[in-house]
């Protein structure tokens, strides 16, 4: 099988979907690996590194579309890259589908196999290709909310933990997952006063075992979101819907009784977000301001640190890309049903059914 690995293209993004160890196993089992020129570059992967194991490079991103049956990418694919694909190309990547109506409606119309990391599940049900990297979502979301809690990024000029004789930030995480366990670590250590939310009080209770004791579990209903957000210097949007559209817990209306200047960080956001007034932002220009409130809605967090990134997206990816090189997407699908659930779009079809649940007028099917 021919793979290949394209520049990703999206703003401010760093990350590379595949390393060069990934390139000589692939080609040590008989597979072809063709690199754009450059693709590694960000994550501090020269081609030389790729070429030395096997891979080739190429000049553009069209000759990898054109060539490629599996191309191995880590982001979505960007409008100009969507007109380069081909029906029966098996794409490996981030969708986050429910996010985006045009995304899924371009990626049918292409007639790819869509295969989403977001949603491929181990034997416990867990997502093992998306834990990486809420991971470093987390953690990455108070380090980013810490600095816009600084007045010259708009925030009340708070800082997180406080110094002797001044109270720390008050910190509320919506969700109790990945990203907001990590979240509550990260805070906890700098300092602030934390409160984490969750709707499952088996997670709360380990939660409760697990944290310092700077950290706070509540129970998460519409009445304890409402009490705790206005109090709150820093809000993380950190609720999972694995395939889905994120709901919405945080109402416009409930940000005119926050603090002027506090912030929010809705790490949901490339699953729609969890914030009724958030939307996408970049790197380059994270933040806006609604009624007061800083809001930091960058979509890929963690390509801000492409290499820690790149090395562990690219740990937990490798196994999964071998086996689709070998078997092809079908039999990939029919090993195992948490295999078959990364499958989002096939045959012109939406095939998984949290995706399908988001976009009830797209086609769907078994």
């Amino acid at each position: 099988m021919i793979i290949g690995v394209p520049k990703e293209i999206k703003k401010d993004e760093y990350r590379v979907g595949l390393l060069p160890v990934g390139a000589e196993l692939l080609t040590r089992d008989g597979h072809t690996v063709l690199l754009e020129k450059n693709a590694g570059l960000h994550s501090g992967f020269e081609d030389r590194q790729y070429t030395s194991v096997g891979a080739k490079t190429v000049e553009t991103a069209a000759e990898i579309y054109d060539r490629a049956d599996l191309i191995v990418k880590v982001k979505e694919p960007q409008p100009v890259e969507i007109a380069r694909l081909r029906a029966g190309q098996v794409v490996f990547c981030y969708f986050h589908f429910a996010s985006s109506r045009e995304l899924t409606a371009d990626c049918l119309k292409s007639g790819i196999t869509a295969v989403a990391y977001e949603t491929l599940e181990d034997a416990q049900h867990r997502l093992p290709l998306l834990t990486p990297m809420s991971e470093i979502a987390g953690r990455m979301s108070i380090q980013e909310g810490a600095k816009c809690l600084e007045r010259p990024m708009g925030g009340r000029g708070v800082l997180l933990g406080g110094v002797p004789g001044v109270a720390p930030a008050c910190v509320l995480i919506l969700g109790g997952g990945i990203v907001g366990a990590n979240a509550a670590r990260m805070a906890a250590g700098l300092g602030a006063d934390v409160i984490i939310m969750d709707i499952n009080l088996d997670r709360l209770r380990h939660l409760s075992e697990m944290m310092p004791a700077n950290v706070n579990t509540i129970f998460c209903d519409p009445h304890s979101v409402e009490h705790y957000a206005p109090c709150a210097d820093l809000v993380i949007g950190a609720v999972l819907i694995p395939g889905g559209r994120a709901p919405v817990l945080v109402l416009r209306s409930l940000l005119s009784k926050m603090r002027p200047g506090s912030v929010i960080v809705d790490v949901s956001i490339d699953q729609g977000g969890c914030i009724e007034t958030s939307r996408p932002t970049t790197h380059s220009d994270p933040v806006y301001v609604v009624d007061g409130v800083v809001h930091y809605g960058v979509t890929n967090i963690p390509g801000a640190v492409s290499r820690t990134s790149s090395l562990a997206l690219c740990n937990a990816t490798l196994p999964y890309v071998r086996q689709l090189a070998f078997m092809g997407a079908e039999a990939f699908a029919q090993r195992d049903p948490g295999h078959a659930a990364a499958i989002n779009v096939a045959d012109h079809k939406i095939v998984n059914q949290a995706v399908a649940a988001a976009f009830p007028d797209l086609p769907a099917g078994a």
